[in-house]
């Protein structure tokens, strides 16, 4: 860490000493680290930290060591700052993210320092889900998807999601799946020319969300990826992200009801001029079309995944189908 950085977060938060307590995860690839320290002398106990040090050599879990994986990377840290800095105080109880105390770099290293969202009332992670914290999460990402909804995506990723096309033609060269390789395209400016553009998280997977102690509230962290584009990216990522290839089909029904319900009385609620019948009507449509984009991208960067099961596989059938 930069010699300047522990100093940051002391003058930052106002205290007379700071600790580390934790090494909370290890960025991917070798990139840095998110910690938590305790911090002494000030109103606050704890913050977390978010430290990027772009490394000389990296080593990609799957093999993907590229240059433009590099780039990549580099970018959703600067799309991270410029969302604490620029957009994360939109967000309400509803839609709750940590707040950011400041940021800092110095070269080749960024600091962040975030409030401890264990410390105001969001310390559960979840492995597994059961239908009440499903539905928490379903919420999070209806008032998040409202909020932003029309906002331009400035500073942000112009197309949200680690998994668009723009960003992964050497996935999209390696998928021998020649059907779903030849619809790619379509299936992406379809996503792109939707009416209805929001904000999307862009990794809405159940590991970045942080539930309250009685599971019925939820907060959000990871913003690498936050950009604009069709609000069931998000969806279709979440659904796939936490449950079995049976349940993914068997609840389909009612996970799209329980996310457009909220979304209708979000939209009430903070975007009144919107219809919601609208936005509904042209996002069911996309659903499928959702889960068939990451679908193309899993299955030329990781062919043998687990989420690569028989569901997903007539899902991305059905849609390639009615393209080509």
């Amino acid at each position: 860490m930069h010699k300047d950085f522990p100093d940051i977060i002391k003058q930052t938060t106002g205290a007379t000493q700071i600790e580390l307590i934790d090494v909370i995860q290890e960025l991917w690839s070798g990139y840095g680290a998110i910690m938590r320290y305790r911090v002494s002398g000030t109103d606050r106990s704890t913050v977390v930290v978010k430290h990027v040090c772009l490394p000389q050599e990296t080593d990609h879990p799957r093999g993907w060591n590229t240059n433009l994986s590099h780039q990549r990377k580099i970018r959703s840290y600067e799309v991270e700052t410029a969302w604490y800095s620029s957009f994360a105080n939109r967000c309400d109880e509803h839609c709750p993210v940590p707040h950011c105390l400041t940021v800092a770099q110095r070269a080749e290293e960024t600091l962040m320092v975030l409030e401890d969202l264990d410390a105001v009332g969001y310390p559960l992670r979840r492995d597994d889900v059961n239908e009440e914290e499903i539905v928490a999460c379903l919420k999070w990402l209806a008032h998040f998807h409202a909020t932003f909804m029309g906002v331009e995506p400035n500073g942000l990723w112009t197309q949200g999601t680690y998994w668009h096309l723009d960003t992964r033609p050497d996935e999209l060269e390696a998928l021998d799946d020649l059907s779903l390789k030849a619809a790619a395209p379509a299936i992406d400016q379809m996503l792109k020319q939707a009416r209805f553009q929001t904000l999307v998280h862009g990794d809405a997977k159940l590991a970045n969300f942080c539930f309250s102690t009685d599971s019925r509230k939820v907060a959000a962290v990871d913003f690498q990826y936050v950009g604009g584009g069709c609000g069931m990216k998000d969806i279709a990522y979440f659904i796939g992200s936490c449950l079995s290839e049976s349940d993914c089909e068997r609840l389909e029904g009612w996970l799209l009801q329980t996310y457009f319900d909220e979304l209708r009385l979000a939209l009430a609620q903070r975007q009144p001029q919107i219809d919601a019948t609208e936005v509904e009507a042209e996002w069911r449509q996309l659903f499928p079309v959702a889960w068939t984009d990451f679908h193309r991208f899993l299955k030329g960067w990781s062919p043998g995944h687990w989420k690569l099961n028989d569901y997903s596989e007539r899902v991305a059938r059905q849609v390639v189908d009615e393209i080509i």
